[in-house]
């Protein structure tokens, strides 16, 4: 039988999504800053040259940076909350079976 997850309850839950958005809003005004010094380097170094690499900068580097936060964010958020800890894991006891059987010896 699983055990309750901490977001369950509400107040945990409202809490834990609030430091996720929170933490997004941040990597959002990271990821404009990146994306305008990105493009300034390439306008520098290239001069006036198609729109659609500026595009193509933006897009490739502004997506990459939010949808890694946006992982990273989700895993503080399961970790940070302890709602990694109240899975049940049956492949462990399933292991620790099975090397005791290797050994000869029962649980």
């Amino acid at each position: 039988m699983t055990r309750r997850s901490p977001l369950d309850d509400p107040q945990t839950a409202a809490h834990a999504w609030l430091r996720f958005r929170r933490i997004m809003l941040w990597m959002l005004a990271l990821t404009v800053g990146v994306v305008a010094i990105a493009l300034w380097l390439v306008y520098r170094q290239n001069g006036l040259v198609s729109v659609h690499l500026f595009i193509a900068t933006a897009l490739g580097i502004g997506l990459t940076m939010l949808l890694t936060s946006a992982l990273m964010g989700l895993i503080f958020l399961s970790s940070g909350t302890g709602h990694d800890e109240s899975i049940d894991d049956r492949r462990d006891t399933e292991n620790s079976e099975a090397d005791g059987q290797k050994d000869g010896r029962s649980r």
